[in-house]
């Protein structure tokens, strides 16, 4: 099987860049209101940004790589599509839920098993894949 470039993945890659971006600004905006350089200064609001931050940067970028491999290895397109806007989803669900507080909350269950559940499928779409399965 031929290699491919992740074209639909990279468009997803680029909305998740904004939303990253868009956390970062949240966090800085927090700062600054809040006076604190560094950590969050027991300011729950900054420790709120700062953990959604997190936790995209932990999330976002592997399920991102093994939905790309999945792809450049000829997972079917609507089936790529659907593990990308899986993982839009979930960190826009734990962006939100995280901004509101640090407890548990649906949203952030909700969030972590979709993201497992999206990568598990991409990583077995990729063994699949160079088993000449799919």
């Amino acid at each position: 099987m031929t290699a491919t470039v992740p074209v639909i993945t990279a468009t997803y890659a680029a909305i998740l860049g904004i939303l990253g971006a868009l956390l970062t600004v949240n966090v800085i905006v927090n700062r600054v209101k809040a006076k604190v350089d560094a950590g969050d200064g027991g300011v729950a609001k900054l420790a709120q940004a700062i953990r959604a931050h997190a936790n995209f940067a932990e999330q976002a970028p592997i399920t991102l790589i093994v939905i790309a491999f999945a792809e450049s290895q000829g997972t079917r397109g609507l089936f790529v599509h659907i593990l990308c806007l899986a993982l839009l989803i979930a960190r826009l669900a734990s962006a939100y839920a995280l901004n509101r507080t640090l407890g548990q909350s649906p949203s952030r269950q909700f969030a972590a098993s979709v993201n497992a559940l999206t990568i598990v499928l991409a990583s077995v779409a990729i063994l699949l894949a160079m088993g000449g399965v799919m």
